[in-house]
């Protein structure tokens, strides 16, 4: 019997992995139901789903399906649907994403401490216009988050000369090396207190959607940048608004938006503090994500 695999999106095209799935499943009908192509008369045929953000209840519509496997490492954009099948779903395992979320958080944090956004304005006007040079000893870095990518992150700003600091909902062990660590509710104030940069690197839960709000933002010194590679939920765009306008926070780079791609009349692409990326913080590639899935497809055959 023939393999189908669906390769799914509401918010993203999903052509990006068909070399690596035609190479890896040769003999595999791949389907596309995403924001160019809808091919949806074969969902009574569809075995495996491959997926970032699946239309809520689609997955229900396929009878045959075994595999819903996510492109990346976390799965709260597939749970969202409170309809899923009861079949498993796995996540993308992969040691290079967490060199990739380490580069664009250390190029996220000199960005906004070292005034980057500002050059960029100066250089436009043809301007020679310096800010103060802080080392990086003197600032202070909290990532909200101490999972794997957390952990690699903080360990990397660490390694630049950065004061790092880490926040989890539960106590985490094994942390680097001089990355002081605070946990739950009752020492979030005081490791907020002491962030000159807060970097976002929590899954979506019940507890962390809008965490990001005017509440946090009020404990944060005055002057706080503020980068989120988290998920669009977490964060209340109009707090942010406001937080930016009253200058408790100078400056913000986003990665993730609760609407993507984020669209063209949304306030933040032309906000002169704000720093747009259309979540690319990191990727797997299509390759690991075609092995990973194979695999996965070989375990349930078990």
């Amino acid at each position: 019997m023939t393999l189908n695999i669906a390769l799914v999106s509401d918010q993203i095209a999903m052509d990006y992995l068909r070399p690596a799935f035609s190479a890896r499943f040769p003999n595999a009908k791949l389907h596309r139901i995403d924001t160019e192509v809808q091919e949806l008369a074969a969902l009574e045929q569809i075995d495996a789903v491959v997926c970032w953000s699946p239309p809520v209840g689609l997955l229900a519509r396929m009878p045959r399906l075994r595999l819903i496997q996510s492109v990346g490492a976390g799965t709260d954009h597939i749970t969202r649907d409170t309809a899923l099948p009861d079949v498993p779903i796995c996540r993308i395992v992969d040691a290079e994403m967490a060199a990739g979320m380490n580069a664009y958080v250390a190029w996220a944090v000199v960005h906004g401490q070292r005034h980057m956004g500002g050059y960029i304005e100066s250089q436009r006007r043809a301007a020679w216009e310096e800010s103060p040079v802080v080392p990086p000893g003197r600032h202070r870095v909290g990532i909200a988050g101490l999972g794997v990518l957390g952990q690699s992150a903080a360990k990397a700003l660490a390694a630049i000369g950065y004061r790092v600091r880490g926040w989890s909902r539960s106590p985490k062990s094994g942390l680097p090396e001089g990355v002081e660590a605070f946990h739950g509710d009752a020492s979030r104030a005081e490791f907020l207190a002491g962030c000159d940069t807060l970097v976002c690197l929590l899954p979506l839960t019940a507890d962390t959607h809008g965490i990001l709000n005017a509440e946090l933002f009020a404990q944060l010194p005055r002057g706080a940048h503020l980068v989120n590679a988290g998920r669009g939920a977490q964060l209340v765009q109009d707090d942010l608004l406001g937080a930016l306008e009253s200058g408790q926070i100078a400056s913000a780079v986003l990665d993730a938006f609760v609407e993507e791609p984020l669209p063209q009349a949304h306030p933040f692409w032309h906000h002169p503090r704000i720093t747009v990326t259309p979540h690319i913080a990191t990727r797997t590639g299509p390759e690991a994500i075609a092995r990973q899935t194979e695999d996965n497809l070989k375990r349930l055959s078990v």
